[in-house]
């Protein structure tokens, strides 16, 4: 299998929104982003148009040859430009346990760091999704703490968010 990262192109959303099967799925990937669930192709692409700039966010999208398989964005945080933040990150579900997932934030991390010039990548992740945070430690992520959790109100529950963070030299990026 050949996967390739390339621009998020608007045709994509149909594929995307499609793995958000249930809210709790759609919360634990973007938390408050989207209002409503399910996320529709147009909120997608509405939420694009307003939030990726392709200069301080991106969104890239990964694909096998065949077809779209995952999502993610980048993001730089108005407080570092040599950081890129992690977000969105989703893969698709009828593929899951064949590595797409740590393909496709190794795949970002390395575009981070050759492309963006970044020397640390970073991201936050819900304590409730054990798949994600076993994906990113597989990466290279290591938990980080801080002074104060992060956390969001999504149905009716406190999430709390972990922290993680890599940085450049921590590990050979393949």
């Amino acid at each position: 299998m050949s996967l390739t990262l390339r621009p998020y192109k608007s045709s994509d959303a149909a594929v995307i929104t499609s793995w958000l099967k249930s809210e709790y799925l759609m919360r634990q990937w973007c938390a408050d982003r989207y209002e409503r669930y399910p996320v529709t192709p147009e909120d997608m692409n509405a939420y694009h148009k307003w939030y990726i700039d392709r200069q301080h966010s991106r969104a890239l999208t990964m694909t096998d040859g065949d077809g779209v398989v995952g999502y993610i964005t980048l993001r730089t945080p108005m407080d570092n430009p040599t950081e890129q933040r992690l977000g969105f990150v989703i893969v698709d579900d009828s593929k899951r346990g064949l590595g797409l997932g740590k393909s496709l934030v190794s795949m970002a991390i390395k575009y981070a760091f050759e492309e963006l010039g970044a020397t640390k990548v970073s991201l936050g992740v819900f304590d409730n999704n054990p798949s994600a945070i076993h994906c990113y430690e597989a990466a290279g992520f290591h938990r980080v703490s801080l002074p104060e959790t992060e956390n969001y109100e999504c149905l009716g529950e406190t999430w709390n968010c972990i922290e993680m963070e890599l940085c450049k030299g921590a590990m050979n990026v393949s």
